[in-house]
């Protein structure tokens, strides 16, 4: 099993182009199992964790109700906003500057085989992540991501999470806010979740921003350790 895990920050980088990019590591990977299979071979699969922060994009998973994104096209362009329909599970989501977003492309055959694990595990990083800053994180029952105050009247997410599998090779994953525009999330019903509000690590700390860089790295080494995972990094342009 191989374990090591390609980590490549890719900045600022277009949705769509980002899309790309993952669907073509997914691609790469699957063809790997297949030649494996096919061929009677033992040839190692790789393994990629991709970190960007994307321009402002709402994206509706595969089980998503339009009817959760509040505004038209027009309203979306006058925002500077994109959307797009995608091949994750989960509802709508909004990506923009001041997020993390995590796009784990990971052959889970060198892990485990388990993808309620695998999600438990992506909210575990971003929980232990957040218990370094003095927030208690956690999950909430049938809804899945991070959250703050789980059972009250002030709960509250902030990390969302959609994954897609096949073949047992993952893509798409998580969006961490923490410095994010909050207010681009009124224009949705974040995740099909009537009534719950989002937050972003900035508020919850009272702080004008967050140094994004020393997040990033926190949330590094809680996947290492979860996943049994060494990173190498590179810093390929997409």
């Amino acid at each position: 099993m191989n374990k090591l895990v390609i980590h490549k920050d890719l900045g600022v980088k277009d949705y769509k182009e980002t899309w790309d990019y993952q669907e073509l590591l997914f691609k790469s990977i699957i063809d790997t199992k297949i030649k494996n299979r096919r061929e009677e071979l033992t040839l190692s699969t790789a393994n990629y964790l991709l970190f960007v922060e994307h321009p402002h994009v709402y994206t509706l998973g595969k089980s998503g109700d339009m009817d959760n994104l509040l505004v038209d096209q027009a309203q979306l362009a006058a925002k500077g906003a994109t959307f797009y329909k995608i091949n994750r599970g989960g509802d709508i989501t909004y990506h923009g500057p001041g997020q993390i977003v995590g796009y784990p492309i990971l052959d889970l055959d060198n892990f485990f085989t388990d993808i309620h694990k695998y999600l438990r595990f992506l909210e575990e990083v971003v929980i232990l992540t957040l218990d370094e800053y003095g927030l208690k994180a956690e999950r909430s029952k049938g809804e899945t991501g991070v959250w703050l105050d789980v059972g009250t009247p002030f709960a509250r997410k902030i990390c969302a999470m959609g994954v897609r599998a096949s073949r047992w090779v993952t893509m798409h994953g998580f969006a961490l806010n923490v410095n994010a525009d909050l207010g681009y999330f009124d224009l949705m019903i974040p995740c099909g979740i009537k009534g719950k509000a989002v937050t972003s690590l900035n508020v919850e700390l009272g702080q004008k921003e967050v140094d994004i860089e020393v997040v990033k790295e926190k949330l590094l080494k809680h996947f290492s350790v979860l996943f049994e995972a060494e990173f190498i990094k590179e810093e390929t342009e997409v």
